[in-house]
């Protein structure tokens, strides 16, 4: 299996569009489409704008942003992780 393009928190910028934002998700279909959720900057105004998910091949990193700051911490989100806790249900 392939290594994803980008990683959650790069800047990135849709050649088709000029669509820019941060990744905020990453979405892998079963016919191999890796997709990822981008969310541009919240606005002047405080609003947070809509996002797209937009297919990696039309993507390019521009920065790479959070993670170059901080790295993301992966946390527990209360559902089972490991195939032994699976096991249990």
């Amino acid at each position: 299996m392939n290594e994803w393009k980008f990683e959650l928190g790069d800047k990135v910028k849709d050649r088709v569009s000029g669509f820019e934002g941060i990744v905020t998700t990453r979405t892998e279909h079963l016919n191999g489409c890796r997709q990822y959720g981008v969310n541009p900057p919240i606005d002047k105004s405080g609003k947070m704008l809509e996002g797209y998910n937009i297919d990696g091949e039309q993507l390019d990193l521009i920065d790479k942003g959070l993670n170059k700051e901080r790295p993301i911490k992966k946390k527990q989100t209360g559902g089972p992780s490991t195939p032994m806790e699976l096991n249990k249900l």
